[in-house]
């Protein structure tokens, strides 16, 4: 170890990351002391990570962050997340970012200040490539001021921000590429609570716990879009067909429209959401590149509707995966699956119920005739703790239908996964 360059342990220093075994490592010799002054890349200071933050004075806890920051030159990244601790004082915290504002391209951010603080005036025209705000309040976003121009990944979680405001930031962000939003706290002006997004240059959007009447996102290079957990009456994407991954769980939303720019689409993902399939099929029919395809927990709005695995097999020629649970109705054994098709391109099948049912091992087989070159099968299942004699022999019927099948497909990986 004593013959490794400094710089070199600066770097190991860097990846222990939180803050209190840096120091300690740092105490090892001379060296080591050194690496941590002049080569340390990350800092964290995080209360989960030792719990101990939350036991001191808010005063005492100011100060060691203090003297740990300043004996640090040239820090890239820097976490400061201080949950179930009390506000800090603001003076102090500008004195942190001030100090390492010039050389810091990440910054992951959940303090409480008094008075509140507005990290954009302090951090903007910077260098800063990646920030992560938590529980803050963002007022009066000014473009040419506060402008990021080197921010690649923003995240905002629990954040308030006024909708004009929001759109706004995304503009003084000229590279931005990837976005997440979790439950943000969206002060409206008027009574029709909507946000509309415009971002030439992003690729990826995660949001998470957020309800309005309307949401418009223009993005004409967005790859990757997952919704999550959301109530929404109108979601509109609008771009230049550029999608690649389309993501949507437990999403409530009563108009969906992702217009004209399927076409690209390879992964869809959707679960524990209520679709009317004429209507979803006909929005990613033309997605002819199709490689993943999962509907899990999907509730349909007509109860005739069935999944048209025919339709599927025909308009989706490349796909490979292939994950579908729904709980079948009695009587419908050949859910799906009339039609003399083949899913050629299948290797990957995921098969799951909540409520196990008679039918679901004859749709098991039957649809494993579907898929000649099939290479593993995945089926999931739920079984309560406290089961009925019914119950237990329709689970019994269900593993040995399974076993005897299996025997006919030896050339599949098949896996079981239960709650």
């Amino acid at each position: 170890m004593e013959n490794l360059p400094v710089e070199v342990v600066g770097n190991i220093l860097s990846r222990l990351r939180a803050a209190r075994d840096v120091v300690i490592a740092s105490a090892t010799c001379r060296k080591w002391r050194d690496a941590f002054r002049k080569h340390l890349h990350s800092l964290s200071f995080n209360s989960s990570d030792w719990p101990v933050y939350r036991d001191l004075l808010t005063s005492r806890l100011e100060i060691l962050i203090t003297q740990t920051i300043f004996q640090t030159t040239g820090l890239q990244g820097l976490t400061i997340l201080m949950d179930d601790v009390d506000e800090f004082s603001a003076s102090t915290v500008i004195a942190w970012l001030m100090y390492t504002r010039e050389s810091l391209r990440r910054l992951y951010y959940n303090v409480r200040t008094s008075p509140n603080l507005n990290i954009l005036d302090i951090c903007g025209r910077h260098r800063l490539q990646m920030l992560a705000l938590a529980h803050n309040t963002i007022t009066g976003v000014e473009p040419n001021y506060q402008r990021f121009s080197c921010l690649t990944s923003l995240s905002l979680s629990y954040v308030s921000i006024s909708a004009l405001d929001l759109n706004l930031l995304l503009s003084a962000c000229p590279k931005l590429e990837t976005l997440s939003l979790i439950n943000p706290e969206i002060a409206m002006s008027d009574a029709q609570v909507s946000v509309e997004l415009t971002s030439p240059t992003l690729k990826s959007i995660y949001i998470e716990a957020i309800s309005l009447d309307k949401f418009i996102l223009e993005a004409d290079s967005l790859e990757n879009m997952h919704l999550k957990d959301c109530a929404l009456d109108q979601f509109d994407l609008i771009g230049k067909g550029t999608l690649k991954r389309f993501q949507i769980d437990d999403v409530s939303v009563t108009h969906l429209d992702i217009g004209e720019i399927a076409e690209n689409l390879e992964v869809i993902d959707v679960s524990n959401f209520t679709i009317i399939w004429p209507k979803f099929y006909h929005m990613i029919s033309r997605s002819a590149n199709l490689r993943v395809l999962r509907l899990w927990d999907v509730v349909f709005d007509d109860e005739d509707d069935i999944v048209d695995l025919e339709t599927i097999a025909i308009c989706f020629p490349y796909l490979s995966h292939l994950s579908l649970s729904n709980d079948l109705r009695d009587g419908l054994i050949h859910y799906g699956l009339e039609g003399s098709y083949e899913l050629q391109s299948v290797v990957v099948l995921e098969v799951g119920w909540t409520v196990l049912s008679d039918v679901f091992s004859q749709w098991v087989e039957e649809l494993l005739q579907r898929c000649p070159n099939l290479e593993k099968l995945i089926i999931h299942g739920t079984v309560s703790d406290v089961k009925t004699h019914e119950e237990c022999q329709i689970l019994a019927k269900f593993t040995s239908s399974i076993v005897r099948l299996m025997r006919q497909y030896l050339h599949v990986n098949v896996y079981f996964e239960y709650e």
